[in-house]
């Protein structure tokens, strides 16, 4: 018996291995199978992806309610000797949700998605006349014969035929392409949009069903990481997906709700100011909102541009008007919001972005964050850990000037022995 675990382990050692150096020669030298495999399992999972995305977002506002309809529930029937089954407060609890989030995408469509389409439609209209105005201040601002203002003139012109060249070569024959598919029927000209709906629904029966069996399904992969693991090493791992979980959830939603916010108060405050391209403006500050440290100037800063072509006096009320509201949003609405979801600190979280942008994009510019806080717990807590096990201070001024001092105590010399 103790010859076949041995054996076992060490066919187990050498498979790992094997896929471990698979692994690394596929991503290093490019070849592109596991990229293709995992875009192919995910391209397949995308309902379930979609689903488990929106119960984890949705969880909180779930659980709320269950509370307030069995509070409300036991008061009501207090003293009656009947109860109601818990079963049907979270199925109660999910339909409200759901009930809720439709409505919110309802008005969404109703109401933002004409405006926004108006505010782009008039963008693309009026895209010549904002090229010839800005073509007219370069040549007001510098001195056509002077060197800065020919290289200024030479790059106008360069990006805008570029610009031209890729309207006709790319643009115009896909779009081309694209309106010949829907007049003749084909379905391919509308797979994406189909295929997105079909995810998205089911998404959300995936979504009901993992809202409905969460403690279950909690208890289920507990129960599974005390049988492969030993219960120390159970007892890490859980309450280590615990932090991971606290972290997550405390940066993902609350960073989402954020946003949400700063978006509703910059359609507000447009609006009012007689902001042009109001939905289009808010919509920008809004989901560039998510992104950490750089996002109020991803969306500052290609907004106001486009408020300036069409009035300077408009920009310069938006720029001030914008910069009040990410001092709101950092002073007063993101720390309440947030607190200490991520405990790392402003250097760090550059890092996490720029190495997330890197790696990731957009999406991996707005969980680098998170992810690089794990890490730094995990990290922290290994240190520490260590640190206790050899008896020393876990603080870090402790090791400031360790090096200078002598870890050994000093020792008395013999003493002579006196002759007598």
């Amino acid at each position: 018996m103790k010859e076949w675990k041995k054996y076992t382990q060490l066919g187990l050692t050498l498979f790992l291995a094997a896929c471990g150096a698979l692994v690394f020669y596929d991503t290093f030298y490019k070849v592109g199978t596991l990229q293709s495999f995992l875009a192919k399992l995910t391209d397949i999972l995308a309902p379930v992806l979609y689903g488990f995305a929106m119960a984890y977002l949705l969880a909180p506002i779930v659980n709320w309610l269950e509370r307030a309809l069995t509070g409300g529930a036991n008061r009501a029937l207090k003293g009656k000797g009947l109860t109601v089954p818990n079963r049907w407060l979270r199925a109660l609890s999910i339909f409200l949700t759901w009930a809720f989030v439709l409505f919110l995408i309802y008005l969404l469509l109703v109401m933002l998605i004409p405006q926004l389409v108006e505010s782009i439609t008039m963008l693309i209209d009026n895209a010549q006349l904002y090229y010839q105005q800005v073509y007219d201040w370069v040549n007001e601002l510098l001195n056509a014969k002077s060197g800065v203002g020919s290289w200024a003139t030479e790059m106008i012109d360069r990006y805008y035929d570029n610009a031209l060249d890729l309207l006709e070569k790319n643009i115009l024959p896909w779009a081309q392409a694209l309106l010949t598919s829907l007049t003749g029927g084909i379905w391919s000209g509308i797979l994406g949009v189909v295929t997105f709906v079909k995810n998205f629904v089911i998404g959300i029966v995936v979504s009901i069903y993992m809202l409905a069996m969460k403690e279950r399904s909690a208890a289920r992969c507990a129960k599974l990481v005390y049988g492969m693991f030993t219960e120390e090493r159970a007892r890490l791992i859980v309450r280590g997906t615990r932090r991971v979980d606290r972290i997550f959830s405390g940066f993902v939603r609350g960073k989402l709700l954020d946003s949400l916010i700063i978006g509703i108060l910059c359609f507000i405050g447009c609006s009012i100011l007689g902001i042009p391209y109001t939905p289009l403006v808010s919509l920008i500050v809004g989901v560039t909102n998510v992104i950490p440290f750089f996002g109020p100037f991803l969306g500052a800063v290609p907004s106001a541009f486009l408020i300036l072509l069409v009035s300077p006096l408009k920009c310069l009320y938006f720029v001030i008007f914008v910069f009040i509201l990410q001092q709101l949003d950092g002073n007063v609405i993101g720390p309440r919001i947030l607190g200490p979801s991520t405990g790392i600190s402003s250097f760090w979280v550059v890092v996490a972005i720029l190495v997330g942008g890197g790696f990731g994009g957009l999406m991996g510019m707005f969980l680098g964050v998170p992810i690089c806080a794990c890490l730094q717990a995990l990290t922290r807590y290994i240190v520490n850990l260590r640190l206790q096990k050899r008896g020393m201070p876990v603080e870090a001024y402790a090791y400031v000037d360790r090096d200078k001092e002598d870890p050994t105590p000093p020792t008395k010399p013999p003493e002579e022995k006196q002759n007598g």
